[in-house]
């Protein structure tokens, strides 16, 4: 728990930019599901925008930090689950803003499925996957894709964007870290 209240104070609250470019795609709000929604920075914009979301976050702390910041507001529906567990109704997004690679390599095969099952036809992904050259690399409970491996996810989508960085950098809590991540936002065909 120290580990995540920790994240989520240096997270900032700036909606994440492959949210902003996804968003910006749609005509109009529809239904968003935000898996590992975090301290809820993105779940937040899209209410604003319109959207009704439902948010998922392994960590109880998360939702509540969103409900606190959220209030009752009827368009957002929160749950405490992991990757393994979660369940999400038809979308017309999802959003998996620097969590879905947190999901453990046995399972994401599995959320993956779901997640292309549940999108609309027309509706978008967007997030971060982490490549193979990835400074936390190799971790039993994160999953790291070659490139082609990432793109091959994408098979049933057009990809709007596929932007790719390997870089030497830092983590949100100033830790530092060599990151080998892609940026996506892929539109279901």
């Amino acid at each position: 728990m120290r580990h995540w209240n920790r994240y989520y104070a240096a997270a900032g609250t700036d909606p994440r930019d492959t949210l902003l470019d996804a968003v910006s795609r749609f005509d109009h709000p529809g239904l968003a599901v935000d898996l590992g929604c975090g301290n809820g920075r993105d779940t937040l914009e899209l209410l604003r925008r319109g959207w009704r979301v439902t948010a998922i976050d392994g960590q109880r702390e998360a939702i509540e930090l969103l409900r606190a910041q959220a209030g009752e507001d009827p368009r957002l529906e929160t749950h405490v689950a992991t990757y393994a567990d979660a369940t999400w109704p038809a979308s017309d997004l999802v959003n998996a803003s620097w969590s879905l690679a947190f999901c453990a390599p046995d399972v994401f095969a599995n959320v993956w499925q779901r997640i292309v099952s549940s999108l609309r036809e027309g509706g978008r992904f967007c997030g971060q996957l982490f490549g193979d050259r990835d400074g936390w690399a190799p971790a039993d409970d994160v999953t790291f894709l070659p490139r082609n491996q990432a793109e091959e996810l994408f098979a049933k989508f057009e990809l709007e964007r596929f932007e790719e960085v390997d870089e030497d950098s830092q983590t949100a809590t100033g830790d530092a870290k060599h990151w080998h991540v892609f940026h996506v936002v892929a539109r279901r065909l």
